[in-house]
């Protein structure tokens, strides 16, 4: 008998029927002999819902407070599911974040998770159990508050959950058959990808895949995790991510020279103006925005003029956390000593990524030229030896990221990609 972890999407979980359905699915994996650990999300948007509730009552609602209202959703969804399996005739039990022993920091509504004791788990399936999970939350270790683990943070409880347990599998129950080649909504000629390494997975998620989060697949690559990302709503195979490929018949899939276009439209661009071109500058600009424990991505300096020794430092960031960061550089003007700040959200990120780019001549000169006869213009440009970022306007996103995908042969023959729910909020 193995164990499998699975997780349930917001879209998989939105109504009663999608619940049912859901249970129905966890039963079939319990008769054919496994031991079935579920992690499950909010309902539908109740998320995004409670958040625009907080926000109508207070503008800047308390991080602890917030915590606390935002992981009654999980628990909706956890408490209704349990019943719909004992429904059908099956025994099951719902636990908490804090009940299933997933520990955090103190950080409210980005928590990282430091350690699973799944000890009341463990208890729960040698009874005989089913395990329903709420994810997305743990327990701070030094104040026991309710903390949250940010965006898609169910994925990483259902990864951390089956490191803990040593599980065969995690499965990624999402409203999509898998990982495509991008983004299914934006390119209806995307392709579905059998199998994906960890590194290639990880840097898709960096750059705005959000099939799975990328603390999601570190977690896994670290403890080394298969996990297979499928949907909740066909019986399809889906995609493997893993260390090593995996075999379908009497064929081991390859790795792809492009795994696939990537594109995010949620971070922001900050440039600081008239920064003097000397050492340790931009280690104070950077030091600053750390301290206020916020996460960067692309960073450009430009060349210093001559004339005045200034030169200009942009970089991105989560458009969320903007505001924090104006405030913080303003702050510190007079240790820095920069001329101004200027502050760009309508910015969209396009990335190509693929392991087979390092050795195949030609990828980013076909990269940018897709780019140029699509009209599009490049702000800030980002590589790695196995991914292409640049920054472009927000409305140039979709054509850009169609081009890139059909100019390296990505297209399907027929349109597979399917959204089966979600309303992408």
């Amino acid at each position: 008998m193995g164990l499998v972890v699975q997780k349930y999407g917001g879209s998989s979980v939105a109504d009663a029927e999608g619940i049912k359905r859901v249970a129905k699915r966890i039963v079939e994996a319990k008769k054919n002999g496994n031991d079935v650990v579920v992690v499950v999300s909010a309902m539908g948007d109740t998320t995004d819902e409670l958040i625009d509730l907080a926000e109508q009552v207070s503008p800047m609602p308390a991080g602890r407070e917030l915590d606390m209202l935002l992981t009654a959703g999980e628990r909706i969804s956890m408490a209704l599911l349990a019943m719909a399996i004992k429904n059908l005739g099956h025994k099951a039990q719902s636990f908490t974040g804090s009940q299933a022993g997933v520990i955090t920091d103190s950080v409210h509504n980005k928590a990282r998770i430091i350690d699973v004791t799944p000890g009341r788990i463990r208890t729960a399936l040698d009874e005989g159990n089913i395990a329903i999970v709420a994810g997305f939350q743990g327990v701070s270790q030094d104040k026991k508050d309710i903390t949250t683990l940010g965006r898609g943070g169910s994925d990483t409880t259902a990864v951390a959950l089956a490191a803990a347990l040593d599980a065969e599998v995690c499965e990624i129950y999402t409203d999509v058959d898998g990982v495509f080649t991008a983004d299914p909504r934006v390119v209806k000629k995307a392709r579905k990808i059998d199998w994906i390494s960890f590194e290639d997975m990880l840097e898709l998620a960096a750059s705005g895949s959000k099939v799975l989060l990328h603390r999601c697949v570190e977690y896994a690559r670290r403890y080394n995790i298969p996990i297979h990302v499928r949907s909740s709503f066909s019986g399809l195979q889906g995609t493997w991510v893993s260390s090593e490929p995996i075999e379908q018949g009497d064929e081991q899939v390859e790795q792809a020279i492009i795994s696939g276009v990537a594109h995010d439209t949620s971070e922001a661009k900050i440039t600081v103006v008239g920064v003097p071109d000397k050492p340790g500058e931009a280690a104070s600009i950077f030091r600053t925005i750390a301290d206020a424990e916020i996460n960067i991505d692309m960073v450009v300096q430009n060349v210093s003029a001559a004339a005045t020794g200034l030169t200009d430092i942009s970089f991105t960031l989560p458009k969320s956390e903007g505001r924090k960061a104006i405030d913080a550089l303003e702050k510190n003007r007079s240790g820095i000593g920069f001329d101004s700040l200027r502050y760009d959200d309508q910015i969209g990120k396009i990335s190509l990524v693929g392991a087979g780019m390092k050795t195949n001549p030609g990828v980013t000169a076909d990269f940018f030229t897709a780019l140029s006869d699509a009209g599009v213009n490049i702000e800030l440009i980002s590589t790695s030896e196995i991914r292409i970022s640049v920054v472009t306007r927000k409305d140039d996103v979709p054509e850009a990221v169609r081009a890139v995908h059909t100019a390296f042969g990505l297209d399907s023959d027929s349109d597979e990609a399917v959204v089966y729910g979600g309303t992408g909020r």
